[in-house]
Protein backbone atom coordinates (compact mmCIF):
# COMPACT_ATOMS: atom_id res chain seq x y z
CA UNK A 1 0.00 0.00 0.00
CA UNK A 2 1.25 3.64 -0.88
CA UNK A 3 2.30 5.92 1.64
CA UNK A 4 -0.27 8.71 2.40
CA UNK A 5 2.32 11.10 2.07
CA UNK A 6 3.73 10.43 -1.20
CA UNK A 7 -0.41 10.29 -2.57
CA UNK A 8 -0.48 13.83 -1.16
CA UNK A 9 2.56 15.02 -2.35
CA UNK A 10 1.77 13.20 -6.09
CA UNK A 11 -1.54 15.45 -5.70
CA UNK A 12 -0.33 18.44 -4.65
CA UNK A 13 2.27 17.93 -7.96
CA UNK A 14 -1.05 17.80 -10.17
CA UNK A 15 -2.72 20.69 -8.72
CA UNK A 16 0.52 22.71 -8.78
CA UNK A 17 1.13 21.59 -12.50
CA UNK A 18 -2.68 22.35 -13.62
CA UNK A 19 -2.65 25.83 -12.11
CA UNK A 20 1.19 26.59 -13.22
CA UNK A 21 0.03 25.69 -16.67
CA UNK A 22 -3.28 27.93 -16.32
CA UNK A 23 -1.65 30.86 -14.91
CA UNK A 24 0.88 30.61 -17.37
CA UNK A 25 -1.28 31.17 -20.50
CA UNK A 26 -3.52 33.55 -19.63
CA UNK A 27 -5.97 32.14 -16.95
CA UNK A 28 -7.44 33.97 -14.67
CA UNK A 29 -6.47 33.88 -10.87
CA UNK A 30 -9.94 32.80 -9.29
CA UNK A 31 -10.22 29.97 -12.14
CA UNK A 32 -6.70 28.42 -11.57
CA UNK A 33 -7.64 28.66 -7.61
CA UNK A 34 -11.05 26.66 -8.31
CA UNK A 35 -9.41 24.11 -10.52
CA UNK A 36 -6.81 23.35 -8.12
CA UNK A 37 -9.43 22.77 -5.73
CA UNK A 38 -11.71 20.40 -7.26
CA UNK A 39 -8.81 18.47 -8.36
CA UNK A 40 -7.67 17.82 -4.84
CA UNK A 41 -11.32 17.47 -3.78
CA UNK A 42 -11.82 14.69 -6.55
CA UNK A 43 -9.01 12.93 -5.30
CA UNK A 44 -9.75 12.84 -1.99
CA UNK A 45 -8.60 15.39 -0.03
CA UNK A 46 -11.48 17.97 1.00
CA UNK A 47 -8.84 20.37 2.74
CA UNK A 48 -6.63 22.35 1.00
CA UNK A 49 -5.39 25.67 0.09
CA UNK A 50 -3.82 27.52 -2.56
CA UNK A 51 -2.92 31.33 -2.61
CA UNK A 52 -2.11 32.18 -6.27
CA UNK A 53 -0.25 35.27 -7.78
CA UNK A 54 0.98 36.20 -11.17
CA UNK A 55 4.81 35.07 -10.33
CA UNK A 56 4.05 32.25 -7.74
CA UNK A 57 1.79 29.42 -6.64
CA UNK A 58 1.43 27.99 -3.26
CA UNK A 59 -0.77 25.46 -2.47
CA UNK A 60 -1.07 23.41 0.85
CA UNK A 61 -3.08 19.89 1.68
CA UNK A 62 -4.38 19.91 5.36
CA UNK A 63 -3.75 16.84 7.32
CA UNK A 64 -1.35 14.21 9.58
CA UNK A 65 0.80 14.29 7.22
CA UNK A 66 0.57 18.02 5.79
CA UNK A 67 2.47 18.85 2.23
CA UNK A 68 3.04 22.58 1.27
CA UNK A 69 4.66 23.02 -2.47
CA UNK A 70 5.52 26.61 -3.97
CA UNK A 71 6.05 26.67 -7.98
CA UNK A 72 7.68 29.60 -9.56
CA UNK A 73 6.10 31.31 -12.75
CA UNK A 74 8.61 33.37 -14.78
CA UNK A 75 6.76 33.73 -17.71
CA UNK A 76 3.79 34.27 -19.10
CA UNK A 77 2.24 34.42 -22.59
CA UNK A 78 -1.43 33.92 -23.95
CA UNK A 79 -2.72 30.76 -24.79
CA UNK A 80 -6.43 29.96 -24.22
CA UNK A 81 -6.34 26.54 -25.66
CA UNK A 82 -3.88 25.09 -22.98
CA UNK A 83 -6.49 27.01 -20.55
CA UNK A 84 -9.54 24.76 -22.17
CA UNK A 85 -7.44 21.58 -22.14
CA UNK A 86 -6.32 21.68 -18.36
CA UNK A 87 -10.39 22.14 -17.49
CA UNK A 88 -11.34 19.51 -19.25
CA UNK A 89 -8.79 17.39 -17.64
CA UNK A 90 -10.32 18.59 -14.48
CA UNK A 91 -13.22 17.43 -15.37
CA UNK A 92 -11.92 14.16 -16.17
CA UNK A 93 -10.50 13.88 -12.77
CA UNK A 94 -13.92 15.25 -11.29
CA UNK A 95 -15.36 12.04 -13.24
CA UNK A 96 -13.06 9.65 -11.57
CA UNK A 97 -11.90 8.76 -14.97
CA UNK A 98 -7.77 9.49 -14.11
CA UNK A 99 -5.75 8.63 -12.02
CA UNK A 100 -2.60 11.30 -9.89
CA UNK A 101 -0.40 9.87 -11.98
CA UNK A 102 -2.47 9.60 -15.45
CA UNK A 103 -3.34 13.26 -15.22
CA UNK A 104 0.57 14.62 -14.20
CA UNK A 105 1.74 12.70 -17.64
CA UNK A 106 -1.25 14.50 -19.48
CA UNK A 107 -0.57 17.75 -17.68
CA UNK A 108 3.34 17.36 -18.66
CA UNK A 109 2.11 16.59 -21.98
CA UNK A 110 0.32 19.98 -22.47
CA UNK A 111 3.14 22.17 -21.08
CA UNK A 112 5.74 20.97 -23.23
CA UNK A 113 3.03 20.85 -26.56
CA UNK A 114 4.15 24.17 -28.65
CA UNK A 115 1.60 26.80 -29.37
CA UNK A 116 -1.07 25.95 -31.04
CA UNK A 117 -0.80 28.37 -34.10
CA UNK A 118 2.93 28.89 -36.04
CA UNK A 119 4.13 32.48 -35.70
CA UNK A 120 3.16 33.62 -38.99
CA UNK A 121 -0.51 32.48 -38.60
CA UNK A 122 0.41 35.02 -35.53
CA UNK A 123 1.55 37.37 -37.54
CA UNK A 124 -0.66 37.87 -40.41
CA UNK A 125 -3.88 37.67 -37.86
CA UNK A 126 -2.04 40.82 -36.17
CA UNK A 127 -1.52 42.12 -39.72
CA UNK A 128 -5.42 41.78 -40.38
CA UNK A 129 -6.55 42.67 -37.06
CA UNK A 130 -4.61 46.49 -37.49
CA UNK A 131 -6.40 46.52 -40.91
CA UNK A 132 -9.76 45.60 -39.27
CA UNK A 133 -9.25 47.53 -36.44
CA UNK A 134 -8.26 50.76 -38.80
CA UNK A 135 -11.59 50.40 -40.71
CA UNK A 136 -13.51 49.97 -37.41
CA UNK A 137 -12.22 53.34 -35.91
CA UNK A 138 -13.37 54.95 -39.36
CA UNK A 139 -10.36 55.14 -40.95
CA UNK A 140 -10.64 54.90 -45.40
CA UNK A 141 -9.55 51.80 -47.52
CA UNK A 142 -6.36 53.55 -48.73
CA UNK A 143 -4.95 53.60 -45.52
CA UNK A 144 -5.30 49.73 -44.96
CA UNK A 145 -2.42 48.63 -46.20
CA UNK A 146 -0.13 50.85 -44.33
CA UNK A 147 -1.80 49.72 -40.90
CA UNK A 148 -1.92 46.10 -42.36
CA UNK A 149 2.01 46.15 -43.08
CA UNK A 150 2.91 48.06 -39.83
CA UNK A 151 1.00 46.00 -37.06
CA UNK A 152 2.15 42.70 -38.83
CA UNK A 153 5.51 43.97 -38.92
CA UNK A 154 5.29 45.73 -35.46
CA UNK A 155 3.79 42.27 -33.54
CA UNK A 156 6.84 40.49 -35.55
CA UNK A 157 9.25 42.07 -34.11
CA UNK A 158 7.50 42.54 -30.47
CA UNK A 159 8.74 38.77 -30.79
CA UNK A 160 12.02 39.12 -32.22
CA UNK A 161 13.56 42.02 -29.39
CA UNK A 162 11.51 40.56 -26.52
CA UNK A 163 14.40 37.46 -27.51
CA UNK A 164 17.54 39.85 -27.63
CA UNK A 165 15.97 42.08 -24.72
CA UNK A 166 14.57 39.89 -21.89
CA UNK A 167 12.65 42.94 -20.35
CA UNK A 168 9.25 43.27 -21.71
CA UNK A 169 8.98 46.98 -21.21
CA UNK A 170 12.05 47.51 -24.05
CA UNK A 171 10.62 45.17 -25.82
CA UNK A 172 6.70 46.72 -26.00
CA UNK A 173 8.89 50.21 -26.97
CA UNK A 174 10.81 49.17 -29.74
CA UNK A 175 7.75 47.32 -30.95
CA UNK A 176 6.06 51.07 -31.06
CA UNK A 177 9.24 52.56 -31.50
CA UNK A 178 8.69 50.71 -35.61
CA UNK A 179 5.45 50.85 -35.83
CA UNK A 180 5.39 55.07 -35.40
CA UNK A 181 8.40 54.93 -37.44
CA UNK A 182 6.48 53.04 -40.34
CA UNK A 183 3.10 55.33 -40.24
CA UNK A 184 5.24 58.29 -40.79
CA UNK A 185 7.25 57.02 -43.45
CA UNK A 186 4.05 55.56 -45.39
CA UNK A 187 2.49 58.85 -44.62
CA UNK A 188 5.46 61.06 -45.88
CA UNK A 189 5.56 58.68 -49.15
CA UNK A 190 2.22 59.24 -49.82
CA UNK A 191 1.31 55.85 -49.47
CA UNK A 192 -1.07 56.88 -46.46
CA UNK A 193 -2.68 59.39 -45.24
CA UNK A 194 -4.03 59.48 -41.87
CA UNK A 195 -0.95 59.10 -39.33
CA UNK A 196 -3.39 58.70 -36.51
CA UNK A 197 -5.85 56.17 -37.51
CA UNK A 198 -2.59 54.33 -38.92
CA UNK A 199 -0.93 54.13 -36.13
CA UNK A 200 -3.79 53.50 -33.86
CA UNK A 201 -4.99 50.49 -35.99
CA UNK A 202 -1.38 49.21 -35.97
CA UNK A 203 -0.60 49.52 -32.05
CA UNK A 204 -3.77 47.25 -31.35
CA UNK A 205 -2.85 43.83 -31.24
CA UNK A 206 0.02 44.83 -28.40
CA UNK A 207 -2.88 46.37 -26.50
CA UNK A 208 -3.02 44.35 -23.30
CA UNK A 209 -6.39 43.60 -23.38
CA UNK A 210 -6.60 39.84 -21.17
CA UNK A 211 -4.48 41.46 -18.64
CA UNK A 212 -6.77 44.54 -18.54
CA UNK A 213 -9.72 41.92 -18.70
CA UNK A 214 -8.24 39.77 -15.88
CA UNK A 215 -7.20 42.79 -13.59
CA UNK A 216 -10.48 43.59 -13.37
CA UNK A 217 -12.02 40.69 -12.84
CA UNK A 218 -9.62 39.14 -10.37
CA UNK A 219 -10.00 42.73 -8.51
CA UNK A 220 -13.99 41.98 -8.54
CA UNK A 221 -13.55 38.79 -7.04
CA UNK A 222 -11.53 39.91 -4.02
CA UNK A 223 -8.20 38.52 -5.67
CA UNK A 224 -6.32 42.05 -4.68
CA UNK A 225 -2.56 41.03 -5.13
CA UNK A 226 -3.07 39.30 -8.62
CA UNK A 227 -5.80 42.04 -9.57
CA UNK A 228 -3.06 45.31 -8.34
CA UNK A 229 -0.25 43.23 -10.15
CA UNK A 230 -2.05 42.05 -13.49
CA UNK A 231 -3.31 45.97 -13.55
CA UNK A 232 -0.05 47.51 -13.43
CA UNK A 233 1.64 44.94 -15.69
CA UNK A 234 -0.96 46.31 -18.02
CA UNK A 235 -0.30 49.97 -17.33
CA UNK A 236 3.16 49.56 -18.07
CA UNK A 237 2.57 47.67 -21.58
CA UNK A 238 0.04 50.79 -21.99
CA UNK A 239 2.61 52.73 -21.29
CA UNK A 240 5.90 51.64 -23.50
CA UNK A 241 3.61 51.52 -26.39
CA UNK A 242 2.83 55.18 -25.55
CA UNK A 243 6.12 56.33 -24.95
CA UNK A 244 7.22 54.80 -28.13
CA UNK A 245 4.46 56.31 -30.68
CA UNK A 246 5.33 59.45 -28.37
CA UNK A 247 9.21 59.25 -29.10
CA UNK A 248 8.20 58.80 -32.93
CA UNK A 249 5.72 61.91 -32.73
CA UNK A 250 7.30 64.27 -30.88
CA UNK A 251 10.87 63.39 -33.31
CA UNK A 252 9.34 63.73 -36.46
CA UNK A 253 6.90 66.51 -35.28
CA UNK A 254 10.28 68.83 -33.92
CA UNK A 255 12.12 67.60 -37.83
CA UNK A 256 8.99 69.17 -39.42
CA UNK A 257 9.38 72.55 -37.25
CA UNK A 258 13.31 73.06 -38.17
CA UNK A 259 12.15 72.00 -42.32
Amino acid sequence: MEHPSSTNYEIAQVCLLAGKIMLENGGETYRVEDTMSHVAKAFGIPNSHSFVTPTGIIFSIDGPEQTTRLIRISARSTDLHKVTVVNAISRQISRGELTPSEAHWLLEEIEVAKAGYPTWIKILSAAIASGCFLMMFQGKWSDFLPAFVAGGAGFAFLGYFHRLVPIKFFAEFLASLLIGTMAFLFVSLKLGHDLDIIIIGSVMPLVPGLLITNAVRDLMAGHFVSGVSKGAEAFLTAFAIGAGIAFVLSFYSGEGMMG
